[in-house]
């Protein structure tokens, strides 16, 4: 019995201890004094959130030391060809931030390529012909096919960009008289379809949404929105709107209405179209195709005459 006494005591003295060193080992729970509750209210400047933070930009050495001549070139291909209003006017059809400077920047980067590969041609038709003015004119020619190829490309992004805003409007539009047929309001009906809808319409439906949440009325943001695209039925949905929401007329409506309208557009376009391909389709058939056939039927009588005479 003394032994199993003496045992009894040494396991309830270790697992004594072993309560000890975890009690010991664990924080110490404190509430918060006064001072670290009162601090961050009374600190002078919040912390900002680090998601906020602009990623820092870094430039190597080549680009610091060309940077002064890219603003000069720049400048320079401004008062050579000039246009800002319009280049702004595509900026924004295209979806870009109206930064004239950046896009004569970027032409500016087009252009010495092309200078490039027309030098390079110029300096190989000089070799073969003996004369310096291939060169200088090639050069030429390949800087301003360069300018004039970021001008185009320009476009071609707005008018793609406005392309599929067109295909995108007439879902847009019944989406818009639903949400207003089920009660909701104007500005119910555009948050509910720009939060359901992604595409280009639906981001500048919200960034009309955004204005108008800014201090703007809802008219003045979506003439906001007509103003940045070029697209006339676009424009029309815009009047509509404004009309319907300052004169209180039926709004599910006319956005089905117009909805019809931009439908019918499309398919008379489409037709106009398929005109257009049609008489492309004519000229294979004419110059390839026909003579041909004209020979296939033609060449079996020249062989029988060849053969009678």
């Amino acid at each position: 019995m003394s032994g199993l006494s003496r045992s009894g005591a040494l396991l309830g003295f270790l697992i004594g201890a072993g309560l000890l060193l975890t009690y010991a080992g664990l924080p110490a729970r404190r509430r918060p004094g006064l001072v670290a509750r009162l601090e961050p209210y009374l600190r002078d400047t919040p912390r900002p959130s680090r998601l906020l933070a602009a990623p820092v930009q870094v430039r190597g050495f080549v680009a610091t030391l060309l940077a002064p001549v890219a603003k000069d070139l720049s400048a320079l291909v401004e008062r050579l060809l000039g246009g800002a209003p319009s280049v702004r006017r595509r900026l924004l059809r295209a979806g870009l931030a109206p930064d004239l400077d950046k896009f004569r920047a970027e032409q500016v980067l087009w252009a010495v390529p092309g200078g490039a590969i027309g030098a390079l041609a110029g300096v190989l038709t000089g070799i073969a012909r003996g004369s310096a003015v291939p060169v200088v004119l090639l050069t030429v020619v390949g800087v301003g096919l360069g300018l004039v190829g970021k001008d185009q490309y320009l476009s071609q992004l707005a008018n793609r960009r406005e392309q599929r805003m067109l295909s995108e409007f007439p879902t847009i539009a019944e989406l818009l008289a639903l949400a207003v047929a089920a009660g909701e309001g104007a500005v119910g009906a555009l948050e509910r379809v720009t939060r359901l809808s992604k595409g280009e319409l639906s981001g500048e439906l919200a960034r009309c949404l955004a204005d108008a949440r800014a201090g703007a009325n809802l008219p003045t943001a979506l003439q906001g929105l007509a103003d940045r695209t070029g697209l006339v039925s676009l424009a029309r949905f815009v009047d509509g709107i404004v009309v319907a929401v300052e004169r209180g007329t039926p709004l599910a409506e006319v956005l089905r209405a117009q909805a019809q309208d931009v439908r019918e557009d499309g398919r008379r376009l489409l037709m106009e179209a398929g005109g257009r391909k049609e008489i492309t389709m004519m000229i294979p058939v004419v110059f390839l195709i026909l003579p041909v056939t004209v020979l296939f039927a033609v060449f079996p009588g020249f062989t029988f005459l060849q053969f009678s005479l």
